[in-house]
């Protein structure tokens, strides 16, 4: 029996809930793009006094302070500046907005599941190893902006899978893909697969929305919101830095002398490392309680969130989606490998974030139809251990050593 709207209601409620409480001090401070929407709310893209010294992202750039973040992020976060500029609120809430985008999230997730007519049991558990065996967790609750963006990044995906493969809405799909490659570049060079999905012939029992419309129709109303933003973004960035195609992150102070970006910010050179940190790396055994600690820089996702393992299924109820989540998956990892650092202070990896909404539609694709003995295993294990690591980042000391 499928889930009712009511039961959904609650099950997203419940996991908004334990996101908000999971971390008891979030970074808040980390408001990089709260403060520059704030500024656009007033018709400004730059702090004109010098940020305080925990915000080093802030470049400096001829009379003003610029934000390295893109266009989208900083958009995504307008919301909330307004209830600042209304006096609702006085910091970035990012517990607030953490919780949001968790519940969000299970919304879509359940109703993905729901589509692929997943039991009712199947569909929980599976969206709570989305949301709870997987590094999404420990990240995301961070609620620093870089958390936050890709926060804002999966839910989005999320929505445009949904109206691009079982509820075909070109204009809606269009409208969450731009606010997802606005968090997250990447996510741009999905693209063409989302064309796909849109043009397909459908697999299911129901009519598609776009069904009888011209291809070229189709494309124009996904592609109208993306060329826009696209177009913002462009000239949000010679309006910065005086150059359409510079986002101003080789411009943050002293970033280019890190040793990781010793080839510059992009190179294949990075990608064996960085295949490596994400998939290989292991924790490390010491001799004293916790006993178990993983690299608080990165560490392999495969390890603790082994029921990825599953992706590996043969079969599939629609090949052509499988195969089409799984272009997905490979050319957003190939450029998540050609970036220098796996991104600072985290668990997991936490880049690897944008990959879980298609590898959700993988998992689907090949489910049998009651949970198998090794499924429960793995999704069990992944929750405790991703359980494991929101205590020991958030409510401990011991990765601060």
């Amino acid at each position: 029996m499928p889930l009712g709207a009511r039961q959904k209601a609650l099950l997203s409620l419940a996991a908004a809930v334990i996101y908000f409480l999971s971390n008891p001090k979030p970074q808040n401070y980390y408001d990089y793009t709260f403060r520059v929407a704030g500024r656009l709310l007033s018709g400004a893209i730059s702090l004109s006094e010098p940020p305080p010294p925990w915000l080093n992202e802030f470049v400096p750039f001829k009379d003003g302070f610029y934000s390295v973040f893109p266009l989208g992020a900083v958009v995504s976060m307008i919301p909330a500046a307004f209830l600042k500029a209304i006096g609702l609120i006085t910091d970035m809430p990012g517990a607030w907005i953490a919780a949001i985008l968790a519940g969000i999230a299970a919304w879509f997730l359940l109703s993905i599941a729901e589509k692929y007519q997943a039991r009712r049991s199947r569909a929980i558990l599976m969206t709570a190893a989305v949301l709870f065996g997987t590094w999404m967790w420990t990240n995301l609750t961070f609620a620093g902006a870089w958390q936050l963006a890709l926060g804002f990044a999966v839910v989005v995906e999320l929505g445009a899978i949904y109206f691009a493969i079982f509820d075909r809405r070109p204009l809606i799909a269009g409208a969450f893909f731009a606010i997802a490659f606005g968090n997250r570049t990447e996510i741009l060079l999905t693209a063409p697969i989302f064309f796909y999905l849109l043009h397909r012939e459908s697999s299911g029992t129901q009519k598609p929305a776009n069904a009888g419309q011209k291809p070229l129709i189709t494309l124009a109303r996904f592609a109208a919101v993306p060329f826009a933003l696209g177009i913002a973004t462009l000239v949000y960035n010679f309006v910065r830095f005086g150059s359409i195609s510079d986002f101003g992150y080789a411009r943050i102070p002293g970033v280019l002398s890190e040793p990781w970006y010793r080839y510059g910010i992009f190179s294949t050179k990075y990608i064996p490392d960085q295949a490596w940190q994400m998939l290989v790396k292991l924790w490390d055994v010491v001799g004293h309680f916790p006993y178990l600690l993983p690299d608080p820089f990165s560490s392999s996702i495969l390890l603790t969130s082994p029921f990825l393992l599953l992706l590996f299924r043969m079969g599939a109820r629609d090949g052509a989606v499988k195969l089409a989540s799984w272009l997905a998956i490979i050319v957003m990892t190939f450029v998540l490998w050609m970036h220098g650092n796996a991104g600072g202070y985290q668990f997991g990896y936490r880049y690897a974030m944008v990959l879980l909404p298609w590898a959700f539609i993988i998992l689907l694709e090949s489910a049998p139809r009651r949970i198998t003995k090794l499924e429960w295993g793995l999704y069990s294990f992944s929750i405790a251990a991703n359980l494991y690591a929101t205590w020991l980042f958030h409510w401990t000391e011991f990765l601060k050593r």
